[in-house]
């Protein structure tokens, strides 16, 4: 149990695998309520009852703000009220090049990377501010301020999600809103199976064991909650750097 976690409600998207299913195991263990949003029904339904009581799973596509508006609305009304957002939801295709990218495919990455961020924090500050803030986290990426061959919408969309966070941070900062960014770095999910797949540049030559567990970023959400990771507001923090994973209690 984490004390300032316990009884909190912990919304988070993408919840049906990778980074976003460890993150509810992980706040659930803290003792906070989760929420699980996600398009695939069945995965968060199995999640939700392997969690028990303290779980609500709500498939919602955050690409339709109505749906998350829905959402949220939903986890309040169960919970009493929310506390966190993890905005992780996330997609790595097209990985094309610039000149061969279907446009239609460019632009429903960002739909689900930046435009559902917007969404999910949008919907969720009113609750929030009612309650006197709130912490939202936003899933960032080394590609935010790296561009990777053939990642043209990815990393378009994290660079969007960084600054994004830096602006919930300017106008919110100062009303309870502890708004903070996590970049992982290369983590095994199906993400990287994808990636790896592609052959296309430095990312996909990694072997599966060059990368971390989806257990550390969620290790890294619930420490993110918490005051220690107050000098990082309004900006990402890189869970690469040894000292972050130090005191997150991760890693080498």
């Amino acid at each position: 149990m984490t004390p300032e976690l316990t009884g909190k409600t912990v919304a988070i998207t993408g919840a049906s695998r990778g980074i976003g299913a460890a993150a509810a195991r992980a706040f659930a263990a803290a003792g906070a309520n989760v929420v699980l949003l996600a398009r695939d029904r069945e995965a968060i339904a199995a999640l939700a009852g392997e969690i028990g009581q303290a779980a609500l799973a709500v498939p919602c596509d955050v690409t339709r703000y109505w749906e998350v508006e829905a959402a949220l609305a939903a986890a309040a009304d169960t919970f009493g009220g929310l506390d966190v957002l993890v905005n992780n939801a996330g997609v790595i295709e097209p990985i094309s090049h610039i000149a061969e990218t279907d446009p239609d495919a460019w632009g429903q990455l960002i739909d689900i990377n930046l435009k559902g961020v917007f969404h999910c924090a949008r919907a969720a500050l009113p609750l929030m501010l009612t309650r006197g803030g709130g912490t939202i986290i936003n899933i960032s990426s080394g590609a935010a301020v790296n561009p990777l061959e053939a990642w043209s919408a990815y990393c378009a969309s994290k660079a969007g999600v960084k600054m994004f966070t830096a602006c919930l941070h300017k106008e919110l900062g100062g009303q309870g809103i502890r708004a903070l960014g996590l970049s992982p770095g290369t983590v095994a999910t199906d993400m990287q199976r994808e990636i790896k797949a592609s052959g296309l540049n430095p990312v996909s030559q990694l072997e599966w064991t060059d990368h971390i567990p989806p257990e550390w970023p969620a290790q890294a959400l619930v420490w993110m909650c918490g005051a220690d990771a107050d000098p990082w507001l309004g900006d990402d923090i890189s869970l690469r750097d040894p000292d972050v994973r130090k005191a997150v209690g991760v890693g080498p």
